[in-house]
């Protein structure tokens, strides 16, 4: 070209088309570091997910459960009514604690499936599974978890002269309300100490509301004096009746300390009578429930020590309970445990490796499922798991050796009086 200048080069291409089928067209694929980028943030996202669903498995149904407890001011309610509190922040968790006589009417409330759950001493539980008296026939109970011991209560005021169960011939005691395991454990404790020769209320009382004041009137009939009258009084009747001087003494099993004993203490001097004397004998007895246990100085106000009788305390379910709601129960207890602590001290007493002696009554086989998982094993068939057949004979050779779902709740129901259906005994 006459003007000496580059000419620029004009190359024409065809035009890219999208061959089906041809993997190396450009239009089918963006580049390749585009790729990689997106295959890195969808596995990313995948195992995210497999994480999330890992950690947070899909909710079980609801755990919704009413449990017996006993009377106002005793362990057994606050034990209940507590564990309804400290579930209160699980919205899938309703526990609806109930107030009842305590063990032989809780029993029978949960065999007949009027109560999911309930607190019973151990004794009182080994004979509703062999059916023997109180009750008629074998009942289909199991238990969850052994929880502590309970004490033998006999309370005097401390300017009184009973120094020993015997010393109370000729007087008014409160039994403990009636189908409770008070009201159990002062006969078989009045038959050891020769009081058995017992006489009913007087006329003109309940045996629930107690004697009418100024019952000490020596003209008044009474019972023989190698007896006792007796009354049939919730714990805050007893104490009210021992306080306003319309009993001698009272009879309570609990643990340490109630709270119904230790208000008393505050207003009256009062005193335990020492039991340890009677041991040997309920034992030979009624089998080997029942332990030689302190009350130390200090559990009450200006009360000395003394030594009584401890019988365990179970909390049990019907053993029809579905397996897999009465592993969560059991685990909902173990989880609440620090909290109930709080509540009251006798928490501290729950564990694994003491929680399965819960013979001759057969643990349920959810429980057993919860105790596996946290390394706690046992032999099935030494824990007698056929519900109703206990493994030793209840009377004379009775036997007690042996020794995640957490759980929700649309806030703790506590009802002082029990749901229509479930008795006051």
């Amino acid at each position: 070209m006459p003007s000496g200048r580059p000419v620029p080069r004009v190359v024409f291409e065809p035009p890219l088309r999208f061959v089906p089928g041809c993997y190396r067209s450009r239009m089918a694929w963006p580049p390749t570091h585009r790729r990689w980028a997106t295959i890195r943030a969808l596995a990313t996202g995948l195992l995210a997910v497999s994480l999330l669903s890992w950690s947070h498995p899909p909710r079980p149904d609801p755990l919704h459960l009413s449990i017996g407890t006993g009377g106002t001011g005793g362990v057994y309610h606050v034990y209940g009514t507590g564990l309804a509190r400290v579930t209160e922040s699980d919205p899938d968790t309703r526990i609806t604690a109930l107030t009842t006589a305590a063990s032989v009417e809780n029993n029978r409330l949960v065999a007949s499936g009027s109560l999911d759950a309930a607190f019973t001493l151990a004794d009182v539980a080994a004979l509703a599974v062999e059916g023997a008296e109180p009750f008629d026939e074998p009942l289909p109970i199991a238990a969850i978890a052994r929880l502590y011991d309970n004490h033998t209560h006999v309370v005097v005021r401390a300017d009184s002269s009973y120094e020993r169960l015997a010393d109370l011939a000729g007087g008014t005691v409160s039994v403990g309300a009636m189908g409770s395991g008070t009201e159990m454990m002062a006969e078989r404790l009045l038959s050891t100490a020769g009081l058995g020769d017992t006489s009913e209320s007087s006329a003109g009382s309940s045996a629930e509301e107690g004697p009418p004041r100024n019952v000490r009137d020596p003209e008044a009939s009474g019972p023989s004096p190698t007896g006792v009258t007796r009354y049939r009084l919730s714990i805050g009747s007893s104490v009210q009746a021992l306080e306003e001087g319309r009993v001698d003494a009272f009879f309570w099993s609990g643990g340490l300390p109630t709270q119904a004993v230790s208000d008393l203490a505050t207003r009256v001097p009062i005193r335990l009578l020492d039991l340890s004397e009677h041991v040997s004998e309920l034992v030979e007895e009624h089998g080997e429930f029942y332990s030689e246990l302190p009350v130390p100085t200090g559990t009450y106000e200006d009360v000395p020590a003394v030594r009584t009788i401890g019988v365990p305390s179970l909390l049990v379910v019907n053993a029809r309970m579905p397996d897999q709601t009465a592993e969560d129960f059991t685990r909902l207890l173990f989880e609440s445990r620090h909290a109930l602590v709080e509540i009251h001290p006798v928490a501290l007493h729950l564990h694994p490796r003491s929680a399965i002696a819960t013979l001759p009554v057969p643990l349920h086989p959810g429980a057993i499922t919860y105790y596996r998982s946290v390394k706690y094993a046992y032999d099935g068939s030494s824990l007698g798991l056929t519900p109703g057949r206990a493994t030793s004979t209840i009377g004379r050779r009775g036997s007690v050796d042996g020794s995640s779902r957490r759980s929700r709740a649309k806030g703790p129901t506590v009802a002082s009086t029990p749901r229509p259906g479930v008795p006051r005994g």
